[in-house]
C-alpha cells in the first residue's frame, strides 16, 4: 500500500542553493487528512488542519504555541517552538525538575553535559546536582534543586540556556516532477 512517507516521516536535506526541512506527522491523522481530501477536493487548509492537528515529533515534547504550526500548514514555512516535558518532584527534602520529554533532535547526552558547564559557571543557579536516570522504561532527566532556589525560575532558566526549548524550522520544498516547490498542507496532500 502507498503511504504518505514524506507527511509521516518528514525529512531535512540541503541542495545547491536551498534546503528542506519537514516536519514528521502521525500517521492516523494524515490518513485521516488524506481520506478528507479525497472525498472533498476544494477542502480548506483549515478543514484539513482539523485532521492534521500538529506535527508528531517522535521524542515527544511539547509544541509551545500554535503560531509556526498554523504558518507551516498554510505556506509550508513556519518555525515551530519545542519544549521538554517536565513535572516538579520533591526527592527527600529537596524539589527537583524531572524531564520524560525532550524536544526533536536534541541529543539528550549533550544537553546533560552543556547544562553542567552552565551551571558550573553560574549562569543557571540553583541547581544542586543533575542525574540521568533513564532506562529501559524510559527518559527520566532530574534536576535537584537547591534549598533556596525557585523551582520555576530555574526551569525558565533551562529553558531559556539549554536545549530544553528550541525550535524546529519547517521549510516544505519537495520535488514536484523534476521542480522544487514550497509546498503547504493541502499540496503535500495533493501530490
Amino acid at each position: 500500500t502507498k503511504i504518505p512517507n514524506l507527511l509521516v516521516n518528514g525529512t531535512s536535506g540541503i541542495a545547491v542553493g536551498m534546503a528542506t526541512n519537514m516536519a514528521p506527522h502521525n500517521l492516523s491523522e494524515a490518513v485521516d487528512a488524506i481520506c478528507a481530501y479525497i472525498d472533498n477536493r476544494e477542502i480548506t487548509i483549515d478543514e484539513l488542519m482539523k485532521h492534521i492537528i500538529a506535527p508528531d515529533f517522535p521524542t515527544g515534547g511539547i509544541i509551545y504555541g500554535y503560531e509556526g504550526v498554523r504558518d507551516a500548514f498554510h505556506t509550508g514555512r513556519g518555525r515551530i517552538v519545542l519544549r521538554a516535558k517536565v513535572s516538579f518532584e520533591e526527592i527527600g527534602n529537596r524539589n527537583a525538575i524531572i524531564v520524560t520529554e525532550i524536544p526533536y533532535q536534541v541529543n539528550k547526552a549533550e544537553m546533560i553535559a552543556r547544562t553542567a558547564e552552565l551551571v558550573k559557571d553560574e549562569k543557571i543557579p540553583g541547581i544542586y546536582e543533575i542525574r540521568d536516570e533513564s532506562d529501559r522504561n524510559g527518559l527520566r532527566v532530574v534536576y535537584e534543586l537547591k534549598n533556596d532556589a525557585i523551582p520555576n525560575v530555574v526551569l525558565n532558566l533551562l529553558y531559556k540556556y539549554t536545549s530544553l526549548q528550541t525550535s524546529f524550522s519547517v521549510n516544505n520544498i519537495a520535488l514536484v516532477h523534476g521542480r522544487p516547490e514550497q509546498l503547504n498542507l493541502k499540496d503535500i496532500i495533493h501530490h
